[in-house]
Formats: C-alpha cells, structure tokens, sequence
C-alpha cells in the first residue's frame, strides 16, 4: 500500500505514540528503534514474529504478532510498510479514527530533520554503501546516526540514533522514497531499470533519479560511480546544475580511482588515488567488483566529509558485511553455505563472481528465487544468462510479493533461459524440495548460494541441516 506523503511532515516531537503496521520489516524496524532511542512510545505488528521484534521489545517497544484493529486504539502516527495491503484491519481503522498515516519516507525524513543527511541511492549496493560508509565514519572517530536496509554482521542492527549531526541513509527508489528526503549530500552507485511496476517505463525510473539530483543541497556534494554508464549521466546532470560531483571507479577519469584491484579468497585488495595522488591500499573483507566500488564510493564520501583516509580505512577494512549479502550461514562436510539477496540480473552476476572467487577450486551450486512477476516477466533472460557462472543451478519459483501471479510467468521462464548443460539446471516449483535438490548436486569443496529478495533465505539453514544428516548417515556406516 502507498501512503500519500503529507505536504507537511512533523518533526519527531509531533508525532506522538507511534504505531508500526509491518513493523518487522527492514526498512521499518529501523525507523522505530531510533523513534525509541527517542523516547517516542512504539508499538506495531507483524504478520509473523521474528528475533527482529524480539529485539524491539527489548528496547520497550509493544509488538503484536498479527493484525487486528484493535492494536492502533492508543496511537497518534501510524507508519505503514509497502507490503501492507489497503484492506489492512489496522490501517481501515486509523482512516476511520482520522490518525496521521505517514508512509516509511515520511517517517525517516521526519528523524531526519536538522541532521546532515548524506543519502545513498542506485538501483544496486545501496545497503552495502550505507553500511561501509557508517562503520568507516565510525572508525573515523564520528558517531553518526544511520538507517540501513539489512543489518550490520558484526552489531546485528540496522539502525542507531548517534550523537554526531551526521545520518547516513539508505535511500530507497523503489516506490520513489527518495525524493522525499533533502540530503545535505548524496551517493549514487549504479542505475538501471528496476521497479517498472511501479515507474511504468525506464525513462520514468531513469527521471526519478535526475529528480533526486534537485533534493541535493547546494552547499552538499555528489558522489557517483561513473564505472556505471546511468550513473555517470547523473554525474553529468550533477555538474550541470553547479552540484560538486566526485566520480568513483576504475576509469582513469575517475576523481577517486580504484587502481590494481585484485582478490585473493574472501578479501579484495586495491589502491585508492585521489585525484593523481595515491592514498594508499585497502583491503576488504568481502570479495567482489560490486563491493569494491562500494567502498570506493563510501570512502570518496567520508573523504569530501573531511575525514582523515586511515581512519576510514580502518573502517573499510574492519567491515564484515550486512546480513544477507554474501552472508557465511556455515559450512559441513566441506561444503560452505552462503546467502545472498541479489535478484537483478548484474547482482546475480556480480554476487556470481564473488562466489567464483571465494570456491576456489570448489564448484558454484546456486538456488535462484525470481523476485516479483513483474521483474521476472521482463530480465528472466538476462536472469538465466546471469545464473550460467555458476556450474549447478536450481531455480525456484517467482516470490510473488505485492503482485498477483501471472500464467507462464514463473521460475520455469527462468530456468530455461539459462544456457548450461540440462542436467545442470533444474525448476524446482516446490520450495521445500529446494533444499533437497541443493544437496543432491552439491559435494565437498563446493559452495552453496542462495540468491534473491524472498525467503529463499531460510533455504541456506535446510540444507547445511540435511549436509549434517547425511554427514551423520556415512558417519554411521563408516561406523
């Protein structure tokens, strides 16, 4: 459900008690745990409980596992999630009470106000920017607040309310988001058509994005990676319009440039240079291209902020990545699971490349969930083509989401647009034999991958459970 911004946000002092619908979510949950470091009383629901309403409880929120009516009978502001639909028992009773409804934009540029906002936008490794560009500020000596859509591996949280004027936020284009915020400066990593169920056309969601130049303040910056040729034009655009632009990357017109990148397993080593003059070395703890432009991006930012580079250095090289993004789940009998939320074809490509680096002399074997139909119904065949770096692949079926399913448009689509050997590429329509198919193909020394925005997540944690049995099972006739 889109909630229509309102012409005038309150500042966090006019919101009064604050209701959740969806609270669970990754966007929302950190709106409220910086709402409650605050002091505004939380409450809010979801559809189903998890260690993320866990933790808000333990920081004094009130949450409700379920819907019903009755649960905004004390609230002010009620906050609603995207996903939630229109006919929400929660949401039909603030419209009757005539409470504040705010969408998730609203409710983190209210938080926002009178900070130095530095927003990061693309359609690719917004969480990861966000997220490199906070803890290397951190190590910078800053204590910024930050909103990040995924949580931080080493904390487990995905926002705090710091002390510092700074916030960085991740700033979200899918449902336009974005252009409701006013940030001092801005990143933009990449951009490419995505969200068409939304924007309509490529041009629409090309367009979005040169709106969001006009968000940015005069006195701010703009950092853009001009590796990506929508970025780059954005650049163009920023300079046009007297914006200060950093460009980021390898190209030898980059301001900041990345210089003799190389991986080594799970770390990426390259050499920054500022505008002619070397900085130095970084190594990353998180191996691919993708997030070694990432980092570029984060540092050219804490840069232009004033910080020192070896302070931000130490916070690049301390990263140990955000859940859900070439995230370990575990490794047994040889075999090492990982979990990734890429479900753009170039994510999937990217993500791929890190996995070809971190197996070694292992095979890829890779579970794939379409996200959306309408995602699938356009990129299945730039899905599939993405899918054949690995050597085994399983494609599930679409993750249907906010959509209504559409006849033909399903992970077979997929599947069959991937140009491998076809008994190394199966359709598997049944979630729960995911897994199963996974460990039939997998052997020792391979690497598992489960990639996409659904809940191909709880996938990873099947299968190292069914590597333990059948771990135990030869264990047992070695016996």
């Amino acid at each position: 459900m889109i909630v229509p911004v309102p012409s005038q946000i309150p500042v966090p002092e006019q919101l009064g008690r604050v209701h959740f619908v969806g609270i669970g979510g990754a966007g929302l949950s950190g709106i409220a745990r910086i709402m409650l470091a605050r002091g505004i009383t939380v409450t809010g629901s979801d559809a189903q409980d998890s260690p993320i309403l866990a933790a808000l409880r333990a920081l004094g929120a009130r949450c409700h596992v379920g819907h019903d009516a009755a649960q905004v009978a004390d609230a002010d502001t009620v906050v609603v999630s995207t996903a939630v639909r229109a006919d929400n028992p929660e949401v039909l009773e603030s419209q009757r009470r005539g409470l504040r409804l705010l969408p998730r934009s609203a409710a983190l540029q209210s938080l926002m106000q009178e900070r130095r906002v530095v927003a990061v936008a693309g359609t690719h490794g917004k969480t990861t920017t966000t997220a490199l560009l906070t803890v290397a500020l951190q190590h910078s000596g800053a204590d910024p607040s930050f909103a990040v859509g995924g949580e931080l591996t080493e904390s487990g949280v995905n926002a705090r309310d710091g002390s510092g004027d700074l916030f960085v936020a991740e700033a979200d284009e899918s449902d336009a988001a974005f252009l409701v915020y006013s940030p001092y400066a801005a990143v933009i990593t990449n951009v490419e058509a995505d969200h068409l169920d939304h924007f309509g056309s490529e041009a629409a969601y090309r367009a979005a994005f040169g709106a969001f130049l006009g968000r940015v303040s005069a006195q701010g910056f703009l950092v853009v990676c001009t590796d990506d040729p929508g970025a780059a034009e954005l650049a163009e655009q920023g300079r046009a319009r007297g914006i200060d632009v950093v460009g980021v990357g390898e190209s030898a017109d980059a301001d900041v440039r990345v210089r003799g990148l190389r991986f080594e397993g799970s770390t990426s080593r390259f050499t920054v240079v500022d505008r002619g003059r070397e900085l130095g070395e970084v190594t990353l703890r998180i191996p691919g291209r993708h997030y070694v432009l990432d980092a570029a991006a984060a540092l050219a930012a804490g840069l232009r902020l004033g910080f020192p580079f070896d302070g931000l250095r130490r916070g690049l090289e301390a990263f140990t990545g955000t859940r859900r993004r070439m995230e370990h789940k575990g490794e047994v009998d040889g075999i090492r699971v990982y979990d990734s939320y890429a479900h753009h074809p170039n994510e999937i490509r990217g993500d791929l490349q890190a996995a070809r680096s971190l197996a070694g002399d292992g095979r890829v074997v890779v579970a794939f969930q379409p996200h959306l139909v309408s995602r699938t119904k356009m990129f299945a065949a730039e899905m599939g083509e993405a899918l054949a770096a690995a050597d085994e692949v399983v494609v599930m079926d679409v993750y249907v989401a906010r959509e209504e399913p559409e006849p033909g448009i399903d992970g077979g689509l997929v599947a069959s647009q991937v140009p491998l050997a076809s008994d190394r590429v199966v359709f598997e329509p049944s979630w729960s034999l995911a897994p199963v198919r996974l460990v039939e193909r997998a052997r020792q020394g391979d690497l598992v991958l489960t990639l996409g925005a659904g809940d191909v997540t709880r996938v990873g944690p099947m299968v190292l459970a069914l590597l333990g049995g059948r771990e135990d099972e030869r264990g047992a006739v070695d016996g």
